[in-house]
């Protein structure tokens, strides 16, 4: 694993480890919007194996087109990018331009609450049983970026991050493990030691417990990431990880989102589908491309200003 010491990292590597896992997760959403809803029947009915960017399903989109898997980790990002450091009041900015936008697909939790700040400048929410959605997690890949280096300052800001909209321990705890694996995984871990993490999950909150995977793939967290781990540490690259995820059905925008952050961070840049790549929306690929150097350059594993300028 690498070191977090800026002196001992190699920056090119870091970068494209970090961009993969930004490009996972659009790959994932772009891909998974296609059979989101589905069951698994139907989406054999239909595609066979679903397995090429072609937009279309229930929000009939555009071939590369996003949801807001995407749109609301780039508004993180850029709130990030604009503060220079984390400041949610700036992130529920840019959640709320994004909302006025009127956006393609906003979950329902999300809109609640950046409907709430927007009227009433109310910062997070109180906590709620029926907080236990998808909708935080599906976003942690800035913060797991702008945080490399420090677990203490990932742990905290993906709790803060998550409380914007989401306020149930369930949702904190997926919201801190997303968050580790793809800082693991971008550092070089092996899969025992990204298994040895979701193993500390399951040991604080038995109901990750994936092993007797049943194939629910709701937006109900525990299955997201059920069907995230279930389908990530029982395939072999990125793309057989993907495929086997959407094919699932459910939330598979999401479930494919969060599968393309941890497997793009895994996997690495050369092992993203050139044929997807090719597909995803331009703008998105080039704002990603253009951030993530950016957050990468805010965060602890770069402590002096020269080494931040390089990257």
């Amino acid at each position: 694993m690498a070191e977090a010491h800026s002196g001992m990292v190699d920056r090119q590597a870091l970068v494209d480890r970090c961009r993969a896992a930004f490009l996972g997760l659009a790959l994932g959403d772009a891909l998974g919007a296609t059979t989101e809803f589905l069951l698994p029947g139907e989406i054999r009915h239909r595609h066979k194996v679903h397995n090429r960017i072609i937009g279309g399903g229930w929000l009939n989109l555009k071939a590369g087109e996003v949801t807001d898997d995407t749109q609301m980790s780039l508004c993180i990002a850029r709130a990030i990018d604009q503060s220079g450091g984390w400041d949610a009041r700036c992130v529920m900015e840019h959640f709320s331009r994004w909302l006025k936008s009127k956006p393609v697909d906003v979950g329902a939790t999300c809109r609640r609450s950046i409907s709430r700040y927007i009227l009433k400048q109310e910062l997070g929410r109180p906590y709620s049983d029926w907080d236990a959605g998808n909708g935080a997690a599906m976003r942690m890949v800035p913060v797991a970026l702008f945080t490399l280096g420090d677990e203490g300052m990932l742990a905290e800001l993906a709790v803060d991050q998550a409380r914007l909209t989401h306020h149930n321990l369930l949702s904190d705890a997926a919201c801190i493990v997303v968050g580790r694996l793809v800082q693991q995984a971008i550092l070089g871990a092996d899969r025992p030691a990204l298994h040895g993490i979701v193993r500390e999950l399951i040991a604080a909150h038995p109901k990750f417990q994936y092993h007797s995977y049943r194939g629910a793939a709701s937006a109900y967290v525990v299955e997201t990431l059920q069907t995230v781990f279930h389908h990530f540490f029982g395939t072999g690259d990125f793309e057989e990880c993907l495929v086997a995820v959407v094919n699932q059905g459910g939330d598979a925008d999401t479930t494919g989102a969060i599968a393309g952050m941890i497997a793009g961070a895994f996997y690495g840049l050369d092992a993203l589908p050139k044929k997807w790549l090719k597909v995803l929306d331009p703008a998105v690929r080039e704002e990603i491309d253009s951030l993530v150097p950016r957050l990468l350059g805010l965060a602890p594993i770069f402590q002096n200003r020269e080494d931040s300028e390089e990257l």
